[in-house]
């Protein structure tokens, strides 16, 4: 019990002394926790339609987290947040479009249209417009 409630008194006093509160107020930590929207969306975005995925889009974040990725490892001094939180996001990014790729490029039509119909909510859950967007999509994708 006495070791515990050590351990508490050493991080409360870690969490509160000058440089750690100089940290928590900096955009030096607050920059990366808000761009860790990006990943976590990525990632979300994971098991959706890949008839949905914007290769634009795609290859824009992908590159934006490559430059950020060199930024965050040469700025003084490094900002190893802002670098995790980019590598995740390009590591995402990459697996997006792999699925982009394989989707438009290496799935036939036919496969496409049954990949549609396979991994959508039930038919009874979507309106007309839905279904023929997505036959579409998978069509002259």
């Amino acid at each position: 019990m006495a070791a515990s409630s050590l351990n508490l008194r050493s991080i409360f006093k870690y969490l509160t002394n000058k440089e750690m509160r100089n940290y928590l107020t900096s955009t030096h930590f607050w920059g990366p926790i808000a761009n860790w929207g990006l990943p976590i969306a990525a990632l979300a975005d994971m098991k959706r339609n890949p008839a949905l995925i914007s290769g634009k889009m795609t290859t824009a974040l992908s590159v934006y987290s490559l430059l950020f990725m060199r930024f965050a490892w040469m700025v003084q001094p490094r900002n190893l947040l802002l670098l995790a939180c980019h590598a995740t996001n390009e590591v995402a990014q990459l697996t997006q479009g792999a699925r982009f790729i394989n989707f438009h490029y290496f799935l036939t039509a036919e496969q496409r249209e049954r990949w549609v119909e396979d991994h959508l909510k039930p038919r009874e859950l979507l309106n007309d417009d839905e279904i023929d967007l997505l036959h579409q999509i998978a069509k002259f994708a």
